[in-house]
């Protein structure tokens, strides 16, 4: 076997495995980090309450970090049922700004100077890798009109 055809050969695989493994790893990340919220173990829970304290007033803060949780937890498994993509993708829309609000609300947490995240930031920051593979699991998407000129 040449050099080429283990290139076609890998590049093959990867197409077929790349959105199963992405719908996957997001499942992961959103159901046991949703599940740690909901369970009062989760590590990320004292940002999120700071980022709560700043911003949020109509809800007692551990009704809405188990909520939060619950909402994580259905983003993960939503992201494993195929054909849930169109409802799924605006839940990650509004999970991913508010994730992203602590670089901006919270700047004493999130960064030690300009353009150096803390380890809360990079956190954070890590999660233009969740928006990466979800925009690859949307352009497997077909249509819902095809175009009939």
């Amino acid at each position: 076997m040449n050099l080429k055809n283990i290139d076609l050969k890998l590049i093959y695989f990867f197409k077929k495995v790349s959105e199963p493994i992405a719908r996957f790893g997001i499942f992961v990340v959103f159901f046991w980090f949703g599940i740690l919220k909901v369970v009062g173990l989760s590590p990320a829970s004292g940002l999120v309450e700071e980022l709560f304290n700043k911003t949020i007033h109509f809800i007692d803060f551990p009704t809405f970090l188990i909520l939060f949780g619950v909402y994580e937890i259905l983003i993960g498994i939503l992201f494993l049922v195929k054909g849930a993509e169109r409802i799924v993708m605006p839940l990650l829309l509004i999970h991913m700004i508010t994730t992203f609000m602590p670089l901006i609300f919270l700047p004493e947490v999130t960064w030690q100077a300009f353009a150096v995240p803390t380890l809360e930031g990079q956190y954070i920051i890590k999660n233009l890798v969740i928006i990466a593979a979800a925009i690859g699991i949307s352009a497997h998407l077909h249509p819902l009109y095809e175009n009939e000129e």
